[in-house]
């Protein structure tokens, strides 16, 4: 009952924020920054650093954004959110937009009045153990206790997976990644499940990182991405197209490094529309000539900042897998810039 209530609630909340807020990219301007809901930290997606500044895969996207919308990455105020407050930071109007490793659901999109502009990352809910539990699958975990954050999907997917090879688990319940791997690491569990994507993050952080075992289920679909609050179409364009300019740059071949050289000298029609060197597609969506390019030169296209952040590369050591462009066997795909 408690749940419906505050879905209930957010519900009204979102359709009050957005009546009243449906010209974001105006109320953006005019601040002259961009407030991001990110999370309160997730390796390699979105975490502070020694300086207490954010970096990550989320972090660059928010970055291009205000490229595009502002002339300027650094004009970004981010916001941590929780599993729990997220949504209610969007509805309320505190953040203009959530970054963070959230999952596009049919009630999220629809009871909750929000606006999933994209996928910028398709991943699935997992298990991380200890070696030494010697457990080797998911199955094998009848009667753990579970590491789980509230307010998310995960809750729901490990009830359903328990059910459904009738088991039992005990849930241990915590408010964001940091408080999971204390938990965790702590002994207070003996399993953490959430997207397979968080869990190789928080194991790249541990001391003992070759100790602990992703285990090979993926028990659901999880596909992340940008949210806005429903309503505010032209925003969600803004949003949407200025994440698919990085999409469609790597598809192109356009770089950080080269984005200005093929700016003027590239003959591909698409390529000229995308970097503002013939038509005006910034127009149509309140902006101008140079949007895209400006995305992209902060920190290059959707494949350079997924290698810089969290590809195989670094120390969470992601492969593209579902995030691969289309053209090599993966999802990514950037509708025609026409």
């Amino acid at each position: 009952m408690k749940k419906s209530v505050i879905l209930g609630t957010l519900t009204v909340a979102g359709l009050a924020a957005g009546m009243a807020s449906a010209a974001t990219l105006d109320d953006v301007k005019a601040r002259g920054e961009l407030i991001c809901g990110t999370n309160t930290g997730l390796t390699g997606f979105a975490a502070p650093d020694a300086n207490g500044v954010y970096q990550g895969f989320d972090v660059a996207v928010c970055k291009a954004l205000a490229a595009a919308v502002l002339s300027d990455a650094s004009k970004v105020k981010f916001v941590p959110t929780t599993g729990e407050t997220r949504f209610t930071a969007l509805a309320s109007g505190e953040v203009d937009l959530l970054v963070r490793n959230s999952t596009w659901t049919y009630s999220r999109d629809t009871d909750l009045k929000l606006d999933f502009v994209a996928v910028n990352y398709y991943d699935g809910q997992g298990f991380m153990v200890k070696k030494d539990l010697g457990v080797s699958s998911a199955k094998e975990l009848d009667g753990a206790t579970i590491c789980i954050q509230t307010g998310t999907t995960t809750e729901l997917n490990l009830a359903d997976f328990f059910k459904e090879n009738n088991i039992t688990y005990t849930p241990v319940t915590v408010a964001d990644d940091s408080e999971a791997q204390r938990q965790y690491t702590a002994g207070a569990c003996d399993a953490f499940t959430t997207d397979a994507s968080g869990l190789a993050a928080t194991r790249a952080t541990l001391a003992d990182a070759e100790n602990h075992v992703i285990l090979p289920e993926i028990i659901s679909k999880e596909p992340l991405g940008p949210v806005v609050r429903h309503g505010d179409n032209n925003w969600g364009d803004v949003v949407r197209w200025t994440f698919y300019a990085l999409v469609a740059a790597e598809e192109l071949g356009i770089t950080a490094a080269n984005v200005e050289e093929i700016a003027t000298t590239s003959t591909n029609p698409e390529v000229k529309r995308l970097l503002g060197t013939e038509g005006d597609m910034g127009a149509m969506i309140g902006l101008d000539k140079d949007w895209a390019k400006r995305a992209i030169a902060v920190s290059g296209n959707y494949g350079e900042i997924f290698a810089a952040n969290i590809g195989e590369s670094t120390s969470i050591g992601l492969a593209r897998g579902l995030n691969a462009q289309w053209t090599q066997g993966g999802l990514m795909y950037a509708p025609p810039f026409r």
